[in-house]
């Protein structure tokens, strides 16, 4: 069965890190690049990042490229993102995803874990 299971999200002040993990399993881990997505209440799911199979990795918005940060340990085959200096407009339910490539459809999907930044 496959199986993609996302944690460490939780309540963080504003400015605060938070480290994100998506631990696979059920498929052939090292063959599939790891996206990031999130999705905020009434809006549109949107693609964080994401980690290629061969560890290059991209954050799509520019406000983000200096405070997130995606790795992967493929002895764990589990998926990490780092989020520094955090905003409270990023608060959304948090999502990995696997696919071949980055630019392909992904495939499998975890259940989410919520990330709320607040004082």
């Amino acid at each position: 069965e496959v199986q993609l299971v996302e944690s460490g999200g939780g309540l963080v002040q504003p400015g605060g890190s938070l480290r994100l993990s998506c631990a696979a399993s059920g498929f052939s881990f090292d063959d599939y690049a790891i996206g990031w997505f999130r999705q905020a209440p009434g809006n549109k799911r949107e693609a964080v990042g994401c980690i290629s199979k061969r560890n290059f990795s991209t954050i799509n918005r520019d406000s983000q490229k200096d405070r997130f940060t995606i790795s992967r340990d493929n002895a764990k085959h589990t998926v990490y993102l780092q989020m520094n200096r955090l905003k409270p407009e990023e608060t959304a339910v948090y999502y990995c995803a696997a696919a071949p490539e980055c630019w392909d459809e992904f495939q499998y999907w975890g259940q989410g874990t919520q990330v709320t930044v607040s004082s």
